[in-house]
């Protein structure tokens, strides 16, 4: 079946981008491109071109969520396979790919509207990343994508349907906890490249809850932990551990009013045949308490 291999980038619109910069550079250490174009920031965190942007807009929003694929045969198969669905999925002009700094590209919208695109060969740069702070290292990505999100949408079953049928994705697990219902879905070994949530605790249908990236060595995420304090970088959920993929991160509130996960450990799905989906009853092992 045609589908999607794992999470590409991420397009934000930002309404005072000098907001961001204490989280981006002083929290998670990410390289601003010195090649950005005016009015945009682009933020590398391994050997792709970028996996960030930021656009200066009068507004605060999601800009489009990049999918990826490994060969032009996948691309083209699942070209075909969401006409065939009758989703209206078009390729992207060139300034777009050259925007993204993918081979080929195609855009549609997803479930509440919300923008997805599917890029083909992300450019890698000729030049080692090198994070703005050096007290930080790596980030997890490679085979496993960029990271995940958490995305609300008003009609789950649907969502999820749309992420299985449309994108090929997986499920791994489910947690339903106070007035939240989420199932995870992955499209690679990363437990889980997008979760599916209702509108719950002041997100909306078709909004991001959080976006995670996931540091290589858990010192990076204790170091940036630390930084939050002395930074006084406002959480929403202090350091953790998930239940399901075992992940021990915290969670930053952005300008944008949604979160940044930064975490270490995350469960890995080497055979989904193989893999128990289960139900859990709380996100949470230990830690991760709601700052008010």
């Amino acid at each position: 079946m045609a589908g999607v291999t794992k999470l590409a980038y991420l397009g934000f619109n930002v309404a005072d981008v000098s907001q961001w910069r204490t989280i981006l550079f002083d929290i998670l250490g990410l390289e601003q491109r010195s090649d950005s174009a005016d009015g945009q920031i682009n933020l590398r965190m391994d050997g792709h071109h970028h996996r960030l942007s930021f656009v200066d807009s009068d507004q605060d929003s999601l800009a489009y969520i990049g999918w990826e694929v490994d060969t032009i045969d996948q691309f083209q198969a699942l070209y075909n396979h969401l006409q065939g669905m009758g989703i209206g999925v078009e390729m992207a002009s060139e300034a777009d790919k050259q925007d993204r700094m993918v081979l080929e590209l195609m855009k549609f919208r997803g479930p509440d509207n919300v923008p997805f695109e599917v890029c083909l060969s992300p450019f890698h740069d000729n030049q080692p990343y090198t994070p703005s702070c050096p007290r930080f290292g790596a980030f997890n990505t490679g085979d496993l994508g960029m990271g995940h999100i958490l995305m609300c949408h008003e009609d789950t079953q649907a969502a999820v349907k749309f992420y299985r049928e449309a994108l090929g994705m997986k499920i791994s697990d489910y947690i339903h906890w106070d007035v939240a219902k989420a199932t995870f879905l992955h499209c690679n070994p990363r437990h889980h490249s997008v979760a599916v949530c209702n509108p719950c605790f002041g997100t909306e249908a078709g909004e991001l809850n959080h976006f995670m990236l996931q540091a290589e060595d858990i010192d990076d995420v204790g170091r940036a932990y630390d930084r939050v304090s002395e930074l006084d970088v406002p959480l929403v959920l202090t350091l953790g551990k998930h239940t399901n993929d075992k992940m021990t991160s915290f969670y930053m509130v952005t300008p944008a009013g949604f979160a940044i996960e930064y975490g270490y450990g995350g469960a890995e799905i080497h055979d989904s045949d193989a893999w128990d989906v289960e139900l859990y009853n709380a996100p949470k092992i230990w830690g991760h308490n709601l700052v008010e």
